[in-house]
């Protein structure tokens, strides 16, 4: 049997929704709710109709069963007979499924994907644990078990503000970067809130940016940690609805459309300690980079999740991130955290400033793009992408 030669896949379009906060302006709807638009758009973008898609796999963490993917596809009026898929590594999960897309088309097993991610925390089932004998209640939790004994599994903020305390991060430090995160997002607004895609009435508009200052900041109580290193509700990631999507296609396909894209040149996933999860993003980033003979100086844009400020800051130190790299258009601190969009997001923004405005003024990058984020058990995934121009794009 002969193996089909490996081909590339490339991002020939990408949007999202609005983030907004749980309980926010998308309180209302369903997962599959928000996700049906972005499918939509994306596909109407550039001209490609709904029976080439070959298939359909979203990210999600929240829902416990069931396949918003195959709910999302159906109610953006794509065929019946697409298959769709709903892929859940958490927080992981909306990069995780463009990952896995872009290798359907590498493999030869599909020409055109819709991939990406989406969440409704406002709307997320409540999770009950059902009870061994008839006679006892169901017992309700708030999330599994990320790892099993005898690895510790310890709740995510607490693991996020031990880390801030062993790298002597101070609060006002985490102040500071979350700070950075909105006023990166309050400049990039005006250009970049017409490329959101609306939900039914719902002002296509992040609703949690604003102008945050270092004194409101430091006012926030310490949710977890010490007074000194501690994490506040300035410095960690609230809660968030939204859903985001990009159209992968191959490259027979992509030149016939000659227009610019982003080249996947590489995807991968990796674990590491469940203890520290904050820590496995960097690992990940440099098995990418030996990979492909690259540093962290020749990319030009790198978007991290910033889950907790403290885990940005410290990815970022480790890997020599400079700042006129990082989080360009501001990252999850300035918007919020749709867990199984997340990283979704982070694939649109990269797609925001390497092809929709790239050419205008001040916002163009030079170099490959990057996209990093970690998630609960010690998982983190990355994504390295390149912009591309065929004959007459």
């Amino acid at each position: 049997m002969s193996v089909p030669a490996r081909t590339a896949a490339y991002m020939i379009a990408a949007r999202r929704t609005p983030v907004t906060p749980r309980g926010g302006g998308l309180s209302a709807y369903q997962v599959d709710e928000l996700a049906a638009p972005v499918l939509r758009m994306v596909l109407m973008d550039v001209g490609v109709p709904p029976a080439s898609v070959d298939h359909v796999i979203l990210g999600n963490a929240l829902y416990a069963g069931g396949n918003p993917a195959r709910m999302a596809m159906l109610r953006a009026g794509l065929p019946s007979t697409v298959p769709a898929m709903t892929l859940d590594s958490q927080c992981c999960s909306g990069l995780d499924a463009i990952i896995m897309a872009s290798r359907l088309i590498e493999a030869g097993a599909a020409e055109c994907v819709l991939a990406g991610g989406a969440e409704s925390y406002s709307r997320a089932p409540i999770r009950m644990k059902r009870p061994l004998d008839k006679a006892s209640s169901p017992v309700a939790y708030d999330r599994p078990p990320f790892a099993p004994p005898p690895y510790a599994d310890p709740d995510l903020a607490d693991a996020a503000a031990r880390l801030a305390t062993d790298r002597a991060i101070s609060r006002e430090a985490q102040a500071e970067f979350a700070i950075s995160s909105h006023a990166k997002a309050i400049e990039a607004k005006s250009s970049h809130d017409g490329n959101l895609v609306p939900v039914a009435d719902h002002a296509p508009v992040d609703e949690f940016t604003r102008n945050l200052t270092l004194k409101t900041a430091m006012r926030a109580a310490v949710l977890a940690g010490h007074h000194d290193c501690g994490l506040t509700a300035a410095t960690i990631a609230c809660e968030a609805d939204a859903a985001a999507g990009v159209l992968l296609v191959s490259e027979r396909i992509w030149k016939d459309m000659a227009i610019p894209a982003l080249r996947i040149l590489a995807g991968r996933s990796e674990g590491g300690d469940p203890s520290d999860p904050a820590l496995v993003p960097a690992k990940v980033a440099i098995s990418l980079f030996e990979g492909l003979n690259r540093s962290t100086r020749d990319f030009g844009c790198i978007e991290l999740m910033e889950a907790y400020a403290v885990q940005a800051m410290v990815t970022a130190r480790d890997l020599g991130v400079a700042p006129r790299q990082l989080n360009r258009l501001g990252g999850a601190l300035a918007r919020g955290h749709p867990i199984g969009a997340s990283g979704a997001v982070l694939a649109v923004q990269l797609f925001e400033q390497m092809v929709r405005t790239q050419g205008k003024a001040g916002a163009g990058t030079a170099g490959p793009g990057l996209a990093l984020i970690a998630a609960a058990g010690g998982l983190a995934s990355g994504l390295v992408v390149e912009r591309v121009v065929s004959k007459g794009g």
